[in-house]
């Protein structure tokens, strides 16, 4: 027998005597974890084999690795090249809710097996390399949340086994290319800087998916040069086989208006002479000296119609943006206001491109989210540009200068658990504040909202996400000084995406109001030590967001635990039920559901009744509560490492089995 052949013999009936090495694989990771702060992972380098690393999974006989997860473990840094090629058997790179940088490397593509790819949640930006074309077994990709920009590689309608494809909340541009619809259930590219017309196979999927762009076609309004898009019946130029100047003269004969409509016209042109007369009227007295109603005074015209357009074609939330622009106050669009001569327009912050004006606001339609301790929230849906919401403060009494410089401390704010400020406006009568929109809405809603049969189930991966996430942004906004809080954590100012990622929100706004206004806020949060609601320490936020935990925990708001009319204390009310041992009757049915998590979840409660200690200096601090969140997190994703497993060695044959 030949050589070669005695080598494929033993190779085909023996292969454990052939079995690969993993030192090259192993050698890549050690090389990723230089790369991206690899003190956070801890990794046995002596370990001759990765299989047992944090985070790393391999294949029943330890000969490849087939996992890499690990999200939210503090990873910065960029992607090195050459990572990715030495993993040619890699079927799920899970990276997400980190603090990844730069552009992500062409040699993912060498990655042929991967089909789950989760990098939403960092800071990465550049162009999406089309060498992610090639990976045609994609079932999952998610890149979220991150700076990309660019367009969205035409190529990506090679990936026809998509199942979920998520580009939301990035800065691409250009068209949408035509995707093969296939069976990708989950689309979305809102919040980017897309343009064109929405590609035919894509029009199934709802606004949600694709808001916040400048787009056309289904499901918006058609686009210039489509059927049905332009005037009368369609009959454009020559129709019916009739040469282009017979039917003009068609076209013009059926303009021909009737003496009725003549008439109707004459009278429409009277009575909107006479409305313009009576207005002209109404305006010079008021300039004699009758001073217009008040900014609260024109919102309170359209208080009926807060949720919905009235009858001059915008909302409240309009109106009160009318109101900023002089409402009959003789300002205008940009006028004074301050006390200052100069043009008053909004101003944006850092990165924050500059795409609409004040005037564009006045033209969004709009409806209101929601009444805080600061102020109105409002929806904005600009006509071109992002949704966005806007925040009317209330009871701001210092002075032009000091707001600014106030301000100008909160807009610099920069974490990617925090609500970013994206642009202001200041004048005499009238302060907003402009944010990014989050059409998921706040933990509160989703929490006591909907309980209906169409409710999504909120697992412990996604309650402990939305706790670790909120315990990063508390953290970095005290890692700012010592003296810097919130001030007001609860869980209507913890605003999520739809990924179900927390960020924090209404932070630095204590300082904007006057003191003699009286705080709405939920006195279920606030640490028995506060007396002066404007001033709370960081031991008092953290024992706001331990009541935050129990809610989370138990699925009660701390106003109304047992449903008691006096309000008895959500933490008071916990203690009273494990005080003789921890009982599982504490936790929301729907956590419940999974039994190989109760451990974590019992820690997490205990964390949380620490957090909520009556003395302060009993309390952890943030960094230590967002460590031990960590820490529970990993060990519950070690194990339900065999059910990952698992579930794609199902989805494999599923996809064999389908061929």
């Amino acid at each position: 027998m030949p050589m070669h052949s005695l080598f494929f013999f033993i190779f085909l009936f023996f292969p454990s005597l052939v079995k690969p090495d993993l030192s090259t694989e192993r050698a890549a990771l050690l090389t990723l974890r230089s790369a991206v702060a690899g003190r956070t992972l801890f990794w046995n380098a002596t370990s001759p084999t990765p299989c047992n690393w944090f985070g790393i999974y391999c294949d029943a006989n330890t000969t490849h690795i087939l996992q890499i997860r690990l999200p939210a473990v503090a990873l910065s840094g960029q992607l090195p090249h050459g990572v990715f090629s030495a993993l040619p058997h890699l079927r799920t790179l899970s990276l997400r809710f980190n603090a990844l940088s730069g552009p992500l490397p062409s040699d993912l593509a060498a990655c042929s097996s991967l089909r789950n790819l989760y990098l939403q949640q960092n800071l990465l930006s550049g162009e999406l390399p089309p060498a992610l074309s090639r990976l045609t077994g994609l079932v999952r990709l998610n890149l979220a949340s991150n700076n990309f920009s660019g367009p969205v590689p035409v190529g990506f309608r090679n990936l026809t086994r998509l199942k979920t494809l998520l580009l939301q909340d990035n800065r691409l541009s250009g068209e949408l290319p035509e995707l093969d619809r296939g069976d990708l259930a989950q689309f979305n590219v809102s919040n980017n800087m897309l343009n064109g017309s929405v590609p035919e196979k894509l029009r199934s999927f709802s606004k949600d998916s694709f808001l916040g762009n400048s787009l056309c076609g289904k499901p918006f309004e058609p686009c210039p040069g489509d059927a049905g898009s332009g005037n009368g019946d369609g009959n454009n130029g020559t129709s019916n086989g009739v040469g282009g100047n017979e039917g003009f003269v068609k076209e013009k004969k059926k303009g021909k208006l009737s003496g009725g409509a003549i008439a109707g016209i004459v009278i429409g042109s009277v009575v909107v002479f006479l409305l313009v007369v009576f207005a002209l009227i109404l305006l010079c007295r008021n300039k004699n000296g009758e001073k217009t109603s008040s900014v609260d005074d024109v919102a309170a015209n359209v208080k009926h119609d807060e949720n919905v357009g009235n009858g001059n074609g915008y909302s409240a939330a309009t109106a009160a943006v009318v109101a900023v622009n002089g409402g009959g106050r003789g300002e205008g669009v940009g006028g004074g206001g301050g006390g200052g001569g100069g043009a008053k327009k909004l101003v944006f912050f850092g990165n924050s491109s500059k795409v609409f004006e004040l005037e564009d606001l006045l033209r969004a339609s709009a409806e209101v989210l929601g009444k805080g301790t600061f102020g109105t929230s409002y929806k904005a849906v600009l006509e071109v540009g992002p949704v966005v919401a806007v925040k009317r403060l209330k009871d701001v009494t210092i002075s032009e200068k000091e707001f600014k410089e106030k301000i100008e401390l909160v807009g610099a704010m920069d974490h990617v658990s925090l609500v970013p400020l994206r642009a202001y406006y200041y004048s005499r009568d009238e302060k907003l504040l402009v944010h990014d929109y989050f059409p998921m809405g706040s933990l509160s809603a989703l929490l006591h909202g909907n309980k209906g049969a169409g409710r999504t189930p909120l697992n412990w991966e996604i309650r402990s996400g939305i706790a670790l996430g909120a315990a990063h942004g508390i953290e970095y906004l005290h890692s700012q000084g010592p003296n810097n809080s919130h001030g007001n954590i609860k869980s209507s100012n913890i605003l999520l995406t739809k990924s179900y990622d927390a960020r924090v929100s209404d932070f630095g706004l204590a300082h904007l109001v006057g003191l003699s206004s009286t705080p709405n806020r939920v006195a279920g949060y606030r640490a028995p030590e506060v007396t002066d609601p404007w001033k709370v320490s960081q031991k008092a936020d953290v024992y706001s967001f331990g009541v935050l935990l129990l809610e989370l925990l138990t699925g009660k708001a701390p106003t109304h635990a047992l449903l008691n009319e006096e309000g008895v204390d959500l933490p008071r009310w916990v203690q009273s039920v494990v005080k003789e041992e921890w009982s599982s009757e504490v936790f929301d049915l729907e956590l419940l559901r999974d039994q190989n998590v109760e451990e974590e979840m019992v820690q997490l409660l205990q964390l949380a009744v620490d957090c909520a200690a009556p003395y302060p200096d009993n309390r952890p601090s943030m960094s230590e509560v967002r460590q031990q969140i960590e820490e529970l997190r990993r060990s519950s994703l070690k194990e339900g490492q065999d059910q990952i497993q698992q579930h794609d060695l199902i989805n494999d044959i599923d996809h064999i089995s389908s061929r």
